[in-house]
């Protein structure tokens, strides 16, 4: 049994995380092999994320320290390990859902993305959202589109210019 000074640790742990996070999972991995544990934790590390594994009622209690969290306690059932995303708040969802697709576990439960909630059957769409650097790439990309249609008109008008005016030279030439 864990102690109460204990408990305080881990609640104010979470807290400390939820507040830095820019999204939260909160997965089932019952049933996960310890290998297939460590090779999703080992992907999560990768991607600068998180996870931590703590009793419900430790995890509900903290996130109402944190406040503005809407997770009910019927949402948190099981066995539960919170997924702290950083600074890809996607990055996290893509993991869970390429573990999920070859076994289904870890199990997601709910996920709250920069203030929206979605729950576990959302996974796909969480999954399918755009990561920062494909936001940015997308953008630079339609920016860039103009200012290449521009370039290439001033070149095309430049090409008729001199063109121009070597048939003008040849004309006068002959």
């Amino acid at each position: 049994m864990i102690t109460k000074e204990k408990k305080r640790e881990v609640v104010a742990t979470l807290v400390e995380k939820i507040s830095k996070a820019t999204s939260l999972y909160f997965v089932d991995f019952t049933g996960m092999s310890v290998a297939l544990d460590q090779k999703f934790r080992g992907e999560l590390k990768g991607k600068d994320v998180t996870i931590q594994v703590a009793k419900n009622t430790l995890i509900l209690r903290a996130l109402a320290e944190v406040g503005g969290y809407e997770v009910e306690e019927s949402q948190l059932f099981g066995q539960t390990a919170v997924i702290f995303g950083a600074a890809d708040p996607i990055a996290p969802a893509k993991i869970i859902k390429q573990y999920f697709d070859k076994g289904e576990k870890p199990k997601l439960k709910v996920a709250i993305i920069e203030g929206q909630m979605y729950d576990g059957s959302q996974l796909k769409l969480v999954a399918a959202l755009p990561t920062r650097e494909e936001l940015i790439s997308q953008i630079i990309g339609s920016i860039h589109a103009p200012i290449s249609g521009i370039v290439g008109s001033v070149g095309a008008v430049m090409r008729d210019v001199a063109m121009l005016v070597e048939e003008v030279a040849k004309k006068q030439a002959a």
